[in-house]
């Protein structure tokens, strides 16, 4: 679903093609939510389909830089020393704030492009003033099956970011998914960094009927959000450390397919796209199981009959609810916790990229940590991949596209 020239994506788009019909730059109260693809009930009121609000405000959009293949994930950089932006087909680029677009940088890792494959999150290390590690996650080719088809798996490695900006230097592996798959789908991943300075690590089941009831299982890394020290090694304190049924690295499983992380007053926070229906905004407690592949609030694409996942429930006993759920879907890429001076309104709301409902959809909660409401903002502007804050308080889109385009979002 990362791309529109994947089946699965096209059959995503098609299905909420109303939901991307909004006009205007600012929020939309006629916004029309569009057929549910299931009947499931939310477990309560709060979780499904918030009031729909509009922030009086005026937005100016403009264009950073163009160019761009596929952009998958901007980082801001310290200081006035610009910004890091991935390709998916498999590079790192050197942005300045004058919007000049750096040659590919060196030494970064071959990576398996295909469909969803490719170079994807990358996020300035925790001690990044002192020794300028940055952090790439990324589809990492592992040779060939017995078909000849190319074998892959989500890896995380780091390297430093040279003075120059032209290079990431010593870059290895600290994290690789196991086991590998031939499908170049459902990858995840966004990297995140608690104030302990563990790396949070999200992934994906590698979609196909046969890979996914391994989200599951505890044995493998498919499916799952995984919890390392930054060189790598487990923390001991991870919930299934000592378990010899289990990987070490595992965090929390029974996940389709996660490519929105942040930590949120010390918790990891996910967004997970569902099948046909049932995106979700999660709360990740450690050790615990969010029931993917057995439950779901959506069901199987069309092309595969549209019938129900898993047990045909969207509940299951000691399965985590999800805070939230869309249906029909946004195919949420990644989010912000919005902390600024320019919109101030939104301080503290959820900010998403979307490549399906396009431009952001903000999510405000309450005080009880539901959501309270929700806003479609600047879907003219297309499939975004990832949003992040800029130092006055201005937000950057990166457009899922061939010619992608980085974006400012400021007040007028």
């Amino acid at each position: 679903m990362a791309n529109t020239s994947c089946p699965v994506a096209a059959a995503a788009l098609l299905l909420a093609a109303s939901v991307s019909a909004q006009t205007g730059q600012n929020g939309d109260t006629d916004f029309d939510w569009g057929e549910r693809t299931t009947s499931y009930p939310p477990s309560f009121d709060e979780q499904f389909r918030a009031p729909i609000v509009a922030t009086p405000i005026d937005l100016d959009v403009e264009t950073v830089v163009s160019g761009v293949v596929y952009p998958w994930a901007i980082e801001n950089l310290p200081g006035d020393s610009g910004y890091l932006v991935t390709e998916r087909t498999g590079t790192v680029r050197h942005l300045t704030s004058n919007g000049e677009l750096s040659a590919p940088l060196s030494g970064t890792p071959e990576v398996h492009n295909e469909q969803q494959g490719g170079m994807l999150d990358v996020e300035t290390g925790p001690n990044f003033a002192d020794d300028r590690m940055v952090y790439l996650s990324y589809s990492k080719p592992t040779g060939t099956n017995a078909d000849g088809n190319t074998m892959s798996a989500t890896a995380v490695g780091r390297g430093r970011l040279a003075d120059d900006f032209s290079a990431i230097e010593g870059f290895e592996d600290i994290w690789v998914q196991e086991p590998p798959a031939p499908e170049p789908l459902h990858y995840g991943s966004r990297i995140a960094f608690d104030e302990e300075g563990h790396v949070f690590i999200t992934t994906g089941e590698r979609f196909t009927f046969e890979n996914r009831p391994l989200a599951q299982q505890l044995g493998t890394t498919l499916g799952k959000t995984i919890r390392v020290h930054p060189d790598g090694s487990i923390p001991e304190d991870n919930p299934f450390v000592g378990n010899p049924d289990a990987n070490d690295s595992i965090w929390s499983y029974g996940h389709r397919n996660i490519e929105g992380a942040q930590v949120v007053d010390g918790q990891l926070v996910v967004l997970e796209m569902g099948p046909q229906g049932g995106d979700e905004i999660n709360r990740i407690e450690p050790g615990q199981n969010y029931g993917w592949p057995l439950v779901s609030y959506g069901e199987r694409y069309e092309q595969f009959g549209g019938e129900p996942v898993g047990t045909g429930q969207a509940t299951i006993e000691n399965a985590v609810e999800p805070i939230y759920f869309w249906d029909p879907v946004i195919a949420p890429s990644d989010f912000v916790v919005y902390e600024g001076d320019m919109f101030q309104e939104w301080e503290g709301d959820y900010l998403i990229s979307a490549l399906v409902a396009g431009g952001l959809v903000r999510i405000s909660l309450g005080e009880d940590g539901r959501v309270e409401a929700e806003e479609r903002l600047l879907s003219d502007v297309g499939h975004t991949r990832d949003v992040e804050v800029d130092d006055d308080g201005s937000l950057l889109l990166a457009t899922d596209q061939e010619d992608g385009r980085i974006l400012r979002v400021s007040r007028p």
